[in-house]
């Protein structure tokens, strides 16, 4: 039964992320790089300047630093550790050059899909902030694509609920604390006629409790939370892979030439350049997207509450989320993967980077194995709490303020979360995929009709900051 869903989820995974949205992706980014002169290059020390001063003033629930943590807690998650793993893994070690490539035409799309989202904002009657692309499909291209706005929030709460919001998220979670606590299955229960470790029934019940505390505040203490746990884990995760980095230096530069010649199917065997380099470049874009969500139109619904003094400030803040998340962080993930070599020695999912870090660190492997099971349980955690926020805000547009319903959706939600850790793990990921790339499509075909306005937009605060 499990073998033929899994068949099922895998054919439908291959349509839905084929060379046709893999193209529409890379094509949507370098062509919003090309429309605003490499932004997102020539004008990164401004955004790092508008997110570390935090400066804005005007309408919103928080602060655009608040608004930024709030999205980064949805992206930087399992995709970072687990993700990049398993594109290592599938696609080998080329598919992290294809995940910089589309993080850097998607630092672009992410920027422009911000600024729309604060653009074309609307405050609903109790005051809170409601935006998103399906705000600026409809206020922005006109009513008569509304359909394509609800056909964009439905996959939304799809992807919170059944994908990265989830399932794989503590799926995630537990697998990394059975690895460390119960490696070998030792103490283990039968439930739904699958035998499962204690410590992973313990750890999925503690983490859907700990979520349930934060997710029944909504969205002022998910930013509270995420402005705490966000920089403090990023921060911690950076230093114990710097330092496995500076550690294995001297396997650096053979890790880069590596990287580039897989990118390419240099490293093919006999025919099978093409092949290998498609492989690559599929994993590589998929899990790239999968973990900075550049394009995928999650991050302007976190953007749209953010207090800006213009809708280009806050494009530059978010778009700084891109970057963290996968220029720095992935970076450093696949390159202690492909240093130690721990992606082609048959292991599957978190088990890849824990054997990184075993063997990267100068450590004993049981407190190696300990460092990233606490990275991953709050990296994976914030997602969490970011997505319930996102799939709520696009379940809100298709039913109006329907606040019992938002709240019975809020439980339903919480129940994904208890049940993620029973799920298969290529199951998992495969409907993460499905729903991402569904999600993409009405996403990118907005920024392509409205991306006159993100340029008009950006001329105006750069002339605006010169005055």
């Amino acid at each position: 039964m499990f073998e033929s869903f899994n068949s099922i989820l895998k054919t439908i995974d291959s349509f839905v992320w084929g060379l046709p949205l893999i193209i529409l992706i890379i094509s949507v980014g370098l062509f919003l790089t090309i429309r605003l002169k490499g932004l997102q290059i020539t004008k990164l020390g401004l955004a790092i300047k508008h997110t570390v001063k935090n400066e804005a003033s005007g309408d919103g629930e928080v602060s655009g630093f608040a608004s930024l943590c709030t999205a980064l807690s949805a992206t930087i998650g399992t995709g970072n550790i687990v993700g990049v793993a398993t594109a290592l893994v599938a696609g080998g070690p080329g598919a992290l050059f294809w995940m910089w490539i589309a993080a850097l035409v998607g630092t672009a799309t992410k920027y422009s899909e911000c600024l729309l989202a604060v653009k074309y904002r609307v405050i609903q009657k109790d005051g809170h902030i409601l935006g998103g692309p399906f705000y600026y499909i409809e206020h922005g291209m006109g009513k008569k694509w509304k359909w394509l706005a609800k056909l964009f929030a439905f996959f939304g709460v799809g992807v919170g609920l059944l994908g990265i919001g989830t399932f794989t998220q503590i799926n995630g979670i537990t697998s990394a604390v059975n690895n460390f606590f119960d490696a070998n299955n030792q103490w283990t229960v039968t439930l739904f006629g699958r035998e499962y470790s204690w410590s992973v029934i313990i750890s999925g019940i503690l983490l859907t409790i700990f979520a349930a505390l934060v997710l029944i505040g909504g969205l002022k203490r998910i930013s509270s939370v995420a402005q705490v746990i966000v920089p403090f884990m990023a921060v911690t995760y950076f230093i114990v892979t710097l330092a496995i980095l500076v550690y294995n230096f001297r396997e650096i530069p053979n890790a880069l030439a590596t990287i580039v010649q897989s990118a390419f199917g240099l490293r093919a065997v006999g025919g099978g350049a093409i092949g290998s380099m498609m492989m690559a470049m599929q994993m590589g874009v998929a899990r790239g997207i999968f973990s900075n969500e550049a394009g995928l139109g999650s991050a302007p619904i976190a953007a749209a509450a953010a207090v800006a003094d213009a809708p280009a400030q806050q494009g530059l803040i978010s778009m700084m989320g891109t970057f963290i998340d996968t220029i720095v962080i992935c970076t450093m993930t696949g390159l202690t993967i492909v240093i130690t070599g721990s992606w082609n020695i048959g292991l599957e999912g978190v088990s890849v980077t824990t054997r990184a870090f075993q063997m990267g660190l100068p450590l004993p492997a049981q407190f190696s194995s300990f460092i990233l099971m606490l990275c991953l349980v709050f990296f994976a955690f914030t997602t969490i709490l970011g997505w319930n926020y996102y799939s709520e805000r696009c379940l809100e547009y298709i039913i109006g303020d329907k606040k019992n319903v938002i709240k019975a959706y809020k439980w339903l939600y919480i129940l994904c979360i208890f049940i993620g850790p029973f799920m298969t793990v290529s199951a998992v990921w495969t409907i993460a995929d499905i729903f991402n790339g569904l999600m993409a499509i009405p996403n990118l075909i907005a920024l392509i009709a409205l991306n006159g306005v993100v340029v008009s937009e950006t001329n105006k605060y750069l002339n605006s900051l010169k005055k």
